[in-house]
């Protein structure tokens, strides 16, 4: 074992004991919560982190093989459609952010989000109408997204890639205990989904347990197509055709020409320094997470908290007013860029110093007093995280999504992938915003074309050009708090990321009106000052907050890797 896994392994055995000796409200405490601390590896060469083990040991090997970070997104990605169901997919869509090998060019962030079908209408749902239907289906971007990264970045083959995704499919894997469960819930609660049962189904019928391999022939083709034909078999070959075959039998909107139509987007990530040494890069809108923990990071640079200590009530309260206030802007001015211009102060430092000078720090700030502009009307586990580096520190942090867990539910019929309900991720009811949190500003209506705002933010820090930290997490508009959360234990605190991984999360997302915390009940003292200054805290819930696969660069050569406990997690590194 080396001094740095010692070192890493001390700190994780001491954090419960030292919150033992202490009263489990003491501001700075930071106890682990959870019996089973994050999975944590030390790699040399490279490092690949995500909700899954098998796609994990498939990004190694990769690595192993010669590929770089970008190569083993791409083969990670397709892994996670086979062994991670719940969120990695072929049908949905999201954000891939890389950051070159120093010297190698600036970072990029590849949009694919998934687009309204051109048949798409603002109003075309209903309040109450079920997510669950061909109707609530965008045009996925996930093949079309790789692709691009891969013309751009790969080394390897686009075949190679994909072919370990093809045996996972066709020889199987064990579930493990989180899978288990999703499984049986998601098939007991959708009787009436015939193809969903049929692929995910139980041979010979009862219940998954663990251990249990699950085999997907159909979707093992499906992958074949994909590697032979190429990215075109998805958007104007076979398996678009037997999309648009689904739709007409669904009465769903997307067409041939939507799917021969669709575009992943390059794009220029958004960026700013913290404490005056970090570069802090995310992706830009229709990531609404990255504009909005860019605000939140400005704001906190004008403050220096480091003496309140990590979990004093004084800056929880503040934490909580930054997220108050970048909330309110992302439901202002965020959604698609083709549809919605960027105000260029949103991720300005100026602003978010302009923005610091209206916290009150004895009192908490109602979120209803900031929506002067507008009209308030009367009263997610669904997305995945992985991150990857390579023996030359190029990193890359991908997010992505069906939508809803497990999407629509609706299974392609002999085609074995899952379709997105990410229609529902616009603004359903235009100028409808409620303080229960429902949001109908028009920068996130629905238009034809048009990607819907997400919450996704895959976040690279570096320092003088090189990659420090990388990050990311599921957990919709909690998102860009949970790796505010990360930064802030990181840089701010000096904590070990699997500390900082561990430990609790809060949210404010503007409306509702209120903090969530993953664990108030340790820290009665906290809340109740919390409570005090005017916030309502509830415990978050029933999910955890977040599931951030993260990595951290200790040094040349010396990656940290940590897989988060809250849904599930694998980290592999050499």
């Amino acid at each position: 074992m080396t001094a740095f896994r010692r070192a890493v392994l001390v700190v994780l055995l001491l954090l419960p004991a030292y919150a033992c000796k202490r009263r489990a409200d003491t501001p700075d405490a930071a106890p682990t919560f959870k019996e089973h601390p994050a999975q944590v590896v030390e790699g040399h060469q490279g490092v690949v982190v995500s909700v899954s083990r098998p796609a994990s040991d498939v990004g190694l090997a990769i690595l192993k093989a010669g590929g770089n970070a970008v190569d083993a997104a791409t083969a990670t990605a397709f892994a996670l459609a086979v062994s991670y169901p719940p969120a990695g997919n072929l049908g949905g869509g999201g954000v891939l952010l890389v950051h070159p090998a120093p010297g190698q060019g600036p970072p990029v962030a590849f949009d694919y989000r998934e687009t309204a079908p051109a048949a798409a209408w603002p109003t075309m749902f209903r309040k109450d109408e079920t997510q669950f239907s061909h109707k609530a289906v965008a045009v996925p971007g996930t093949v079309r997204g790789f692709a691009l990264a891969h013309r751009r970045f790969g080394s390897l083959t686009w075949a190679a890639l994909l072919a370990p995704a093809i045996d996972l499919a066709a020889g199987g894997f064990p579930i493990d205990a989180n899978l288990v469960e999703s499984l049986n819930t998601t098939l007991a609660t959708s009787p009436g989904m015939a193809e969903l049962q049929r692929v995910y189904g139980k041979p010979g019928g009862g219940r998954w347990k663990l251990g249990d391999r699950l085999v997907q022939p159909d979707l093992a083709r499906t992958l074949r197509q994909l590697a032979d034909l190429g990215p075109d078999a998805f958007y104007k070959g076979p398996i678009a055709a037997a999309i648009v075959a689904d739709m007409v039998r669904g009465k769903g909107l997307i067409t041939a020409e939507d799917l021969a139509g669709y575009r992943a987007i390059e794009r220029k990530p958004l960026t700013t320094r913290y404490r005056g040494r970090y570069d802090v890069f995310v992706p830009p809108p229709p990531s609404s997470g990255g504009v909005c923990l860019l605000e939140e990071l400005n704001m906190l640079d004008a403050f220096d908290f480091k003496g309140w200590g990590r979990w004093s009530p004084e800056l929880l309260h503040l934490l909580a007013e930054v997220m108050r206030r970048a909330n309110y802007d992302r439901a202002r001015y965020l959604g698609d860029p083709a549809f919605a211009a960027l105000p260029d102060k949103l991720t300005d430092p100026a602003y978010g110093r302009q923005l610091a000078k209206t916290i009150d720090r004895a009192k908490a700030t109602r979120s209803r007093d900031l929506a002067t502009d507008i009209a308030m009307s009367p009263e997610g586990e669904n997305t995945t995280h992985f991150s990857i580096i390579d023996t030359r520190g190029m990193a890359a942090a991908n997010t992505y999504t069906l939508e809803r867990r497990w999407g629509s539910r609706i299974v392609v019929k002999d085609m074995g992938f899952l379709l997105n309900n990410d229609m529902f991720a616009f603004n359903l009811v235009p100028g409808s915003t409620t303080a229960t949190g429902d949001i109908g500003t028009a920068p996130n209506t629905i238009a034809p074309g048009k990607r819907p705002l997400t919450s996704q933010t895959p976040t690279i820090v570096a320092e003088g050009g090189r990659v420090k930290l990388v990050t990311g997490s599921p957990g919709s508009r909690a998102i860009p708090h949970t790796i505010l959360g990360i930064v802030v234990s990181v840089f701010d605190f000096g904590m070990p990321l699997p500390a900082a991984v561990e430990a609790p999360r809060l949210s404010h997302q503007w409306f509702p009106d209120q903090i969530t915390f993953e664990t108030p009940e340790r820290y009665p003292d906290t809340v109740r000052a919390l409570r005090a200054l005017g916030h309502t805290v509830i415990r978050s819930g029933p999910l955890p907050q977040g599931d951030a696969h993260s990595i951290w660069v200790a040094g040349p050569g010396r990656y940290v890797g940590v897989a988060d406990w809250r849904i599930s997690g694998a980290a592999a590194g050499y």
